[in-house]
């Protein structure tokens, strides 16, 4: 019985202890995140400037290159172009993939819908250049908000698994 209480606890204080990395994962995704959908843009902006392909083709490769779930909204941006006009597709990607970029990440990106195969080649170009300047700023912030809170819950995590099975002991 003792062997299993005991058990039980420290699978109370593990429990809380992955709780608390999973949270502080969020951080460091998001600054891996922004980073990746700069270098999509970036890929985006030299295909358009360069090789002239349609939006779709390029959101394809582009998804293909870059991966994890960045690459996944291109991709499916991608196969929504087949149905929807790109800046309805592009913003659709980029509501149902779940990623962790914040709301506000998430909006400005989705102002770059707004000017896919709307405008000429240089209002694109200035508008992707416009959104990688305010993906430097939150890449910037992201990274000071992630070395505060990192490790803050992780700690957290710990020590609210401690504190539970010290009430339950």
């Amino acid at each position: 019985m003792f062997f299993v209480k005991v058990f039980i606890l420290f699978c109370i204080f593990l429990g809380s202890l992955k709780a608390g990395k999973l949270i502080a994962n969020r951080y460091s995704n998001r600054v891996s995140e922004l980073k990746e959908m700069k270098n999509g843009l970036n890929m985006f902006m030299t295909k358009i400037k360069f090789t002239y392909e349609a939006i779709p083709e390029s959101f394809a490769e582009i998804g293909e290159n870059v991966g994890g779930k960045i690459g996944y909204i291109f991709t499916k941006a991608s196969q929504k172009m087949q149905s929807l006009p790109a800046g309805e597709a592009w913003e659709e990607a980029l509501e149902t993939v779940e990623t962790s970029l914040s709301k506000e990440d998430k909006d400005v990106l989705g102002k770059l819908g707004r000017m896919l195969g709307k405008t000429d080649l240089e209002g694109q170009v200035s508008e992707i250049k416009l959104v990688q300047n305010f993906l430097n700023t939150q890449i910037t912030l992201a990274e000071e908000e992630k070395q505060k809170n990192e490790k803050l819950y992780k700690t957290l995590g710990g020590v609210i698994g401690f504190a539970v099975v010290i009430l339950l002991v």
